[in-house]
């Protein structure tokens, strides 16, 4: 087989309730040439295949969809050199949680059809996120600070993996930013909860203990978030194939662009079209195997003792 520097992998990841079909990995390994290699990286869920670059990623996802076209797994395809990243740029709502926090806070003043209508058209990218997030915020004037605990603690899901990814990474020497186009009151905890290194995004403007209804100015945004990316893999020394980036809203399209791995997580059809890989039925763990970590080499959290 060819070095390692002209191989590409294609990372097959099952929902674990379905699982993978042994034959069609078979019609697909078939499909890639006889050089293709196979490593099971979790059983019946994860496995990767291995073969001499045919010169267009494209290309390969186009084959694969022959054997998985109707199947509920996720692939993702890239070069076998500088897989294993060692910066992981976030989104947090609707990626690395399960909400839009902006939503959430609406919902305590009976607003949240009207803002999540905005939210939703901005992660489309039919308005320009700034000025929806502006708009956003003014809705949310004279909302107690203190709602932001009780969201936190009953409202704000983990996305599955999403802990192990980042504890993972970390492990083995990388680095992991949060970077949000959503407020510091969120991701300074969830951030924190999670195992970030650093969370960046937009500071909220207090009236007392009451939000203002403004939001810090320049907005963190699309622009932002591809400068916080370029930034840090400046500091670390880091080669662009050494980074991977995830998000699913109009505005991570730009720092998804530019990580060697740009991964659209459950995402608006433009931002799914345009990234470099998609997970539209799976979860975090996917980007672990895509990185080629297997099940035994994943960091898991200790579960947290019971309260007396």
């Amino acid at each position: 087989m060819a070095s390692s520097q002209n191989l590409l992998v294609a990372t097959l990841v099952a929902n674990p309730d379905i699982g993978l079909d042994p034959a069609r990995i078979d019609l697909a390994a078939m499909l890639l040439g006889p050089e293709t290699k196979r490593s099971v990286l979790a059983s019946g869920i994860a496995e990767d295949l291995i073969f001499p670059d045919p010169g267009s990623i494209k290309g390969v996802y186009n084959l694969l969809e022959a054997p998985f076209g109707d199947q509920q797994v996720d692939i993702v395809v890239q070069p076998l050199a500088h897989r294993r990243k060692r910066l992981f740029l976030a989104d947090m709502d609707s990626t690395m949680i399960g909400q839009e926090c902006i939503d959430e806070l609406a919902d305590y003043v009976g607003l949240k059809a009207e803002v999540s209508e905005i939210t939703e058209r901005a992660m489309r990218g039919e308005i320009a996120f700034e000025p929806a997030l502006r708009e956003r915020v003014a809705l949310l004037k004279n909302l107690p600070v203190g709602v932001v605990d009780e969201i936190i603690e009953k409202r704000i899901t983990l996305t599955e993996g999403g802990t192990e990814l980042v504890q993972t990474i970390r492990a083995n020497g990388g680095y992991a930013c949060l970077v949000s186009g959503g407020f510091t009151l969120f991701t300074g905890p969830i951030g924190a909860k999670i195992g970030f290194n650093e969370h960046r995004s937009n500071h909220l403007i207090f009236d007392g203990e009451k939000l203002a209804g403004t939001v810090e100015e320049p907005i963190l945004g699309r622009e932002a978030k591809l400068a916080t990316l370029v930034e840090l893999r400046k500091e670390l020394g880091l080669a662009a194939p050494d980074t991977m980036a995830v998000g699913d809203g109009a505005n991570d399209l730009a720092m998804l662009g530019e990580a060697g791995l740009g991964v659209a997580f459950r995402a608006k059809p433009a931002v799914a079209a345009a990234a470099h890989a998609k997970i539209e039925h799976t979860d975090l763990f996917t980007l672990l195997y895509a990185q080629g970590y297997r099940d035994d080499e994943i960091v898991r959290p200790l579960p947290r003792p019971e309260s007396a």
